[in-house]
């Protein structure tokens, strides 16, 4: 019986770990993409979504069938959730772009690079919240550094933005530049939310 609850729990952490890992590979994506601006990169971060969503309606589904999960099922939901929503604002990120055919910055590719960053450090620290909860909150603390840096360059951009405007057309192009900030923005505010409740989950453990 011991051996049943102990998979049962295992499943959870699988899946947890394959959402943070998909999301991670997605985040490459999305960096990608700003250096290449190519529609077959654009292509893969879309699939990755999807790939991701998967998982986490596989998740959610064994949720709804067990009584034993390894940590509270609230909290197993919140962090699947923020993971796959820092997953979804990359795609909306690539989405807005296109449709608003929008040029890389450099402001775009330092705060996509720190976001990848941020979600190594998650998917790091997921790995290890089962059997190294000291090392988890080490990673997420390092996740939530690496959000504040995302916000920093986040405002840096937006104060260049109204800067460099000058007419009717310079406005146009900093109204759109500032809805794939606000994407970008989205994802690290998701990314600190995951951190938080890892946190969460291993001061509730110990």
């Amino acid at each position: 019986m011991f051996g049943f609850f102990k998979r049962r729990e295992d499943i959870f952490n699988k899946l947890i770990e394959e959402q943070a890992e998909i999301t991670y590979e997605s985040l490459k994506c999305l960096l990608k993409y700003l250096e290449s601006h190519s529609p077959e990169v654009a292509e893969q971060l879309s699939m990755k979504e999807k790939e991701a969503d998967e998982v986490r309606r596989i998740l959610i589904d064994e949720l709804n069938r067990t009584f034993v999960t390894p940590f509270d099922r609230e909290d197993i939901f919140s962090l699947s959730r923020t993971i796959d929503d820092v997953l979804d604002y990359a795609n909306t990120t690539v989405n807005e772009m296109e449709v608003l055919r929008v040029t890389p910055t450099p402001y775009m590719h330092r705060i996509a690079s720190l976001l990848k960053d941020a979600t190594y450090e998650i998917y790091l620290s997921v790995q290890r919240l089962q059997k190294h909860p000291g090392v988890a909150i080490d990673h997420a603390q390092r996740a939530k550094a690496l959000e504040n840096r995302v916000e920093a360059v986040y405002r840096e951009a937006i104060a260049d933005l109204f800067e460099s405007a000058k007419d009717v057309h310079d406005v146009v192009e900093m109204l759109k530049k500032r809805e794939v900030y606000r994407h970008l923005s989205n994802a690290a505010d998701r990314g600190d939310e995951a951190a938080n409740v890892i946190s969460d989950i291993v001061v509730k453990r110990t």
